[in-house]
């Protein structure tokens, strides 16, 4: 009997976030499945993944590379396609950056899961490189990485999309349909607790990332005078905290049950960024609390209007405030079996039923291969 072989391919692993845990339900699926990624900092995505073969890329070895290795944007595309494949029957990419350029076999089936095409090179560039000098500057190796990132969706047979956003991204800047399988939210720990909640601070929790829009959240309670709490750290960490007010409290990084305590006491998660999924507001439902979100991205099809949250339609603090204001304003129509019921179709079991009938039907060609392995000469 002929098994196939399994590469995973992540982009980097150096914490633990929406993406790593997608990781952990593939290694799930695949437990011999061998791991590749750019970047690996040990002690920072858990035992589901470190227990598995991890194979790193050249740059890993330069020194002190996990403070700095998203500088090292122009050199990651050579890097993804120096990994060996040869020998691997089915390629699994967990692509947000170049994850999916990876050169399979020409046998191999390649399979990406697209948490999204480069935001920093497509529609989100300004969030991250601004639209002066720098961004300038920037323009010729970005106007070259964006072709490599088409040319290199080509090497794909099969994409999944994390959500219905991603998929238009997929379709307009790739060419290629999808699927969307949308990703895991453990809602058997994230859920309410036992006693009555708080509810007296406002909450924003993730990485401070540029496109998050942390500033606006901070902006709008500094204005409303409204507690708020940030959990999470991130390359904004420390310009956030110089624009911070004092109802602004910092957390820093927190444990899943702290943070599973944070959501369950929080009047609303505020969500000022687009975003093309988006677990923590999930995990915030999950756990019967309502979120004030951004209307664009992967949020409007989490969130519902009125019963788990409230959406706001400009990006800006006066929209936000508005926000706020309309959510105290009808506060009570947010209980907790309002905020959960949505929550609850992006279980961990869907996920993986989900995915694993997708992959089963692309493994088609692959057993037909081994059926013909196994026929006498």
């Amino acid at each position: 009997m002929w098994l196939i072989k399994v590469a995973i391919i992540h982009d980097w692993l150096v914490s633990r976030r929406g993406g790593e845990q997608v990781l952990e339900k593939l290694c799930r699926l695949y437990p011999q499945a061998e791991i590749f990624t750019l970047f690996y900092r040990p002690g920072t995505v858990g035992k589901e993944i470190e227990s598995r073969p991890i194979h790193v890329s050249s740059l890993n070895s330069l020194p002190g590379v996990h403070r700095y290795y998203r500088y090292l944007l122009p050199f990651l595309p050579t890097a993804i396609e120096q990994f060996d494949l040869n020998g691997f029957d089915l390629v699994i990419s967990s692509s947000h950056c170049v994850a999916k350029g990876v050169i399979p076999a020409p046998s191999a089936v390649h399979v990406s899961y697209c948490h999204t095409p480069m935001r920093y090179v497509w529609d989100r560039r300004a969030d991250y490189f601004g639209t002066g000098l720098k961004s300038k500057l920037l323009s010729p190796f970005l106007h070259r990485l964006r072709n490599w990132d088409t040319l290199s969706s080509a090497r794909v047979d099969h994409f999944i999309a994390n959500s219905y956003w991603v998929q238009k991204r997929i379709e307009k800047y790739y060419r290629r349909s999808s699927v969307v399988v949308s990703p895991p939210v453990d809602t058997d720990f994230f859920r309410p607790g036992e006693t009555e909640p708080e509810r007296n601070y406002y909450l924003v929790a993730g990485a401070m990332a540029p496109y998050k829009r942390v500033d606006l959240a901070m902006a709008a309670c500094t204005s409303l005078d409204r507690p708020l709490w940030i959990a999470g750290g991130g390359q904004e960490q420390e310009a956030l905290r110089k624009l911070a007010g004092p109802n602004v409290r910092f957390l820093g990084n927190v444990s899943r049950t702290e943070l599973r305590h944070l959501y369950r006491n929080a009047k609303a998660l505020l969500f000022p960024g687009e975003e093309d999924f988006g677990i923590a507001p999930v995990e915030a439902m999950a756990c019967g609390t309502p979120v004030i979100a951004l209307a664009r991205g992967g949020l409007t099809e989490t969130v519902k209007e009125n019963a788990s949250g409230i959406f706001f339609s400009e990006q800006n603090v006066r929209s936000l405030e508005r926000a706020i204001l309309a959510f105290e304003a009808k506060e009570p129509l947010f209980t907790q079996e309002t905020c959960r019921a949505p929550a609850l179709r992006y279980s961990e079991m869907a996920f993986l039923e989900n995915l694993s009938s997708f992959l089963e039907k692309c493994l088609k060609g692959i057993k037909k291969a081994e059926r013909n392995l196994d026929a006498p000469l």
